[in-house]
């Protein structure tokens, strides 16, 4: 669009040529100017475009008014590289490109006459327009590859969370079962071997069962069951000579429900196992068309006995009949250990040795919270008020209420 005006200077058509020459040279020096320092990362969101974008408007009236002709067409140039300014972005400069095309159109009909007058301010308006369109769909791109970026930033974060809360929860709950029935093997070998082998067929079963789920937690497609758990929880309590007393009321829970539920039971179960010393342990669970209640509450130490519910607890808290009790067979040498001397754990209610007290609930029950809550739900632990400790969860059982449970596992 310069191309008349330069050609002009060049042959000598236009008046006063070395003027002429150094407007041109200005104009093309402060218009590099302005589109450097608006695309360059560091300035354009300073003031020194819009300043170099001053400076060139007064640069374009200047030689515009002062040689005509072609000189007019430097107006679709200036807003060019007004549409390249961010700080005119939006209304600002849909007001800028206005006046500057009717100024445009208005000068050069009045200096050229009508003829042109209404292709530069057309001309003039158009190139702002379709610059700042075209640059403002380059920074929608570039927003939208750094949302993506940062969306599979998050989603790689979750999926840590996840395989996290998955191993704690299972690994917690695996060891605490092989524990005590390694415990159990221990003491009942000398005395009953055939109870002694059917604990270590447990522990076996235990181990498979483990590495099975681990996995299935590494792969991403393990989903409990609410049956599944309250039956492993019977045969943990029983292995640890806890009295299990489970109560289900209730319509079928949806699998996404069941599977919450299910952790809770394990968790719960496995902190009961771990440091409560209870004698007996009572899973209750009631539901109704809108939510299901889930209550965990055993009569051991309460909150003075409750240990960290992490994988790295001090110790496991067994009670003393667990050492002669073989599950459906009855005592063995109750109060006593292998060799014949006193249990000191005999269940009586002695203190637990130092290392195993600490705060009420852990990592396990934090993250069980957390699970419950973007399902809707609510997790509540603590003493119960009279002896032991009570783990309460409740949930919504709608499908739309546990849709936000999809991306926790």
């Amino acid at each position: 669009m310069g191309m008349g005006a330069f050609s002009n200077v060049i042959e000598g058509k236009t008046g006063n040529p070395w003027l002429a020459g150094l407007g041109l040279l200005a104009f093309n020096s402060v218009y590099i100017t302005v589109v450097w320092t608006s695309f360059n990362p560091r300035l354009r969101h300073s003031r020194r475009p819009l300043y170099a974008l001053g400076v060139l408007t007064a640069i374009t009236f200047a030689i515009a008014l002062g040689f005509g002709g072609d000189w007019f067409l430097f107006f679709p140039l200036l807003s060019l590289a007004s549409g390249t300014v961010r700080a005119l972005r939006g209304k600002k400069l849909a007001a800028w490109l206005i006046a500057l095309s009717g100024a445009a159109g208005y000068l050069t009909g009045w200096h050229n006459g009508s003829p042109g007058a209404f292709g530069v301010g057309y001309g003039t308006f158009l190139s702002g327009t379709v610059t700042a369109t075209v640059l403002s769909l380059f920074d929608t791109i570039q927003e939208l590859n750094t949302t993506r970026q940062e969306l599979a930033r998050s989603a790689v974060e979750k999926e840590r969370l996840r395989f996290s809360r998955d191993l704690h929860d299972l690994l917690g709950h695996t060891l605490s079962v092989v524990v005590v029935k390694a415990e159990a093997v221990r003491r009942l070998a000398p005395r009953n071997l055939d109870a002694a082998l059917a604990q270590a067929a447990d522990i076996e079963a235990v181990g498979r069962q483990a590495l099975t789920e681990i996995r299935e937690a590494v792969t991403g497609y393990r989903e409990g069951s609410l049956s599944t758990e309250l039956d492993r929880a019977r045969s943990v309590l029983e292995a640890a000579g806890i009295e299990p007393v489970v109560r289900q009321a209730g319509p079928p829970l949806p699998p996404q429900a069941g599977a919450l539920l299910g952790w809770v039971v394990r968790e719960g179960v496995t902190n009961t196992v771990r440091h409560s010393g209870a004698t007996t342990c009572e899973i209750s669970v009631h539901a109704d068309e809108e939510r299901v209640r889930l209550t965990i509450t055993d009569d051991g130490r309460g909150h003075d006995g409750r240990g960290p519910d992490g994988a790295g607890a001090a110790a496991i808290s067994v009670p003393g009949r667990l050492r002669g009790h073989v599950p459906g067979r009855g005592p063995v040498d109750a109060g006593a250990d292998a060799a014949g001397r006193p249990d000191p754990a005999d269940g009586t209610g002695a203190p637990p040795p130092p290392g195993r007290t600490g705060p009420v609930g852990g990592t396990g029950l934090k993250g069980l919270t957390e699970r419950l809550a973007a399902a809707g739900g609510t997790l509540h632990s603590g003493p119960d008020g009279r002896r032991g400790f009570r783990v309460t969860a409740e949930l919504p059982v709608g499908t739309g209420d546990m849709a936000g449970t999809e991306g926790l596992r």
